[in-house]
Formats: structure tokens, sequence, C-alpha cells
């Protein structure tokens, strides 16, 4: 069924008719960062990932833990402390917390947040997502007798993933990366976006984290902000339009 899922992916990219380039790019930033957020795993990245690797970037994929947000920033700050040169910061959903953090890394040249929460000092995204109505998504979160949080499967795949094929959405579902809750309670002590260039793909229809909170976060952080209207997936759903942005991230001089 992995391999179900990662043929999606791909051909999604190619539907959309990406050619691969033939010279490396020479651009301000030529290193990409991906973070995954709650519930899934590096693999969600995988389009988006092919997109930018075939016009010559290197990109790595965090594998996050999702034990607690000090050890999500660790396993970042690892990945980035790897990298030769500047490097695009690039989170997903809880990873904005984690990019928030990481992105002080010197190496870091610009962050772009999709789908993703923007706390400032001091917020958690416990205390952030009481601001408002809890979404479906939201509304579906279970904790098991340890304390780790998954979606209900059945209603992960219209509240998660919506506008992806219903199988890729149950395969996600059934397969979730269980996240501790206490990273969701965790303040965050450093906002990198107060330094760092920024940009936002804000996902329309997202039915987990709602697109007027997004909107917030994105205004707060003075974002370059591109809309798609796609789910909380998007980042697979809408893989050229997700990495398009970050390539302007990593244009951006």
């Amino acid at each position: 069924m992995k391999a179900l899922l990662l043929s999606a992916l791909m051909m999604s990219t190619a539907m959309l008719g990406i050619a691969p380039a033939s010279a490396q790019p020479s651009h301000p930033a030529k290193n990409i960062v991906l973070v995954h957020g709650a519930f899934v795993d590096e693999t969600s990245w995988n389009g988006v990932a092919e997109i930018l690797k075939a016009k010559g970037y290197h990109v790595t994929a965090v594998k996050n833990p999702l034990t607690s947000l000090a050890e999500d920033v660790a396993a970042t700050n690892k990945v980035l402390n790897a990298q030769d040169g500047p490097t695009v910061l690039v989170g997903h959903s809880w990873a904005g917390v984690v990019i928030g953090e990481a992105g002080n890394n010197a190496k870091v040249s610009a962050l772009v947040y999709v789908s993703a929460f923007a706390p400032d000092k001091g917020e958690s995204v416990t205390a952030l997502s009481k601001s408002g109505p809890a979404t479906p998504g939201v509304k579906a979160i279970r904790a098991d007798n340890k304390g780790y949080l998954t979606i209900d499967p059945a209603v992960f795949p219209s509240a998660v993933a919506g506008d992806l094929p219903k199988d890729i959405g149950a395969y996600l579902a059934a397969r979730q990366m269980p996240i501790n809750h206490t990273a969701f309670d965790a303040p965050a002590e450093v906002a990198a976006w107060h330094d760092k260039p920024s940009w936002y793909v804000l996902s329309s229809k997202d039915l987990v984290l709602d697109p007027h909170a997004q909107a917030f976060f994105a205004d707060r952080i003075k974002a370059k902000i591109t809309t798609v209207e796609g789910s909380h997936a998007s980042l697979a759903s809408h893989a050229k339009e997700v990495a398009a942005v970050i390539e302007a991230a990593a244009n951006a001089k």
C-alpha cells in the first residue's frame, strides 16, 4: 500500500506536466528541508520533493519522532546542520511550530508554511486552537491510554485528505503516526519568522486548520501568501503550486 501512495503522488505530479530539469540551479538557496506535520510521516512530502529534485535542488525530508516539540526541533536541526549553504525550511501543519523554532538556525534563509501553525513566542497549538470553533478534523482527534493522539480513521479521509483519492485517504488514516499530546501543549520558545522572510500556502478547503486561522497566521508573520483550493493535504494534492512557492523562497534575495 505504501507503493500505492507513492505512485499516486508521482502520478499527480506527472499529470501536472512537471518536466525534469537538466541543470543544477544557481539560486541563493539550493537546499530545501521539508518537515512533516502530525499524524503522517516524511513521505507526505514525496510529490513536492520529486518536483524540486527534478529541478536540481538538494531536498531532505525530516523524519519527526512526534514525541515532543523539543525532539522534533532537534531532529530538524540535525538535518539543517548537515546542509551545505543557505536552506529553505518548510513546514506543514504542526511542523509550522517546529520550523518557527528551528528556523533560528543560521543555515535557514527563508521559511515556508503550508497549511501550518505559526505561533509567536509563548503560544502553543492547544491554546491557539481554543481561539475559534473546532474544525471537523480537530473534533475527530482521539487520545490513547498513553496520551498519544490520532484522528478517527472514519473521519480522516474526508477531513484531512478530501481532495485525494479515497484509497489514499484510507491508507493514510489506517497508518497514522500518533503524536504525543504534550507537543501540542508546549509553548513556542522562538518565533523565527520575526527575523526570517516567510511564505505561506493557504489551503482554502482545509477542514483541520481553519482557513481563517491560516489567514491570521500568514498576515501576522507578513508572509507572501499563495492560496490553493485544497484540503489539509494540499502538499500532496497541490504539489506543483506548493513546490513553486518553495522555489520562490529559494530564489529570493
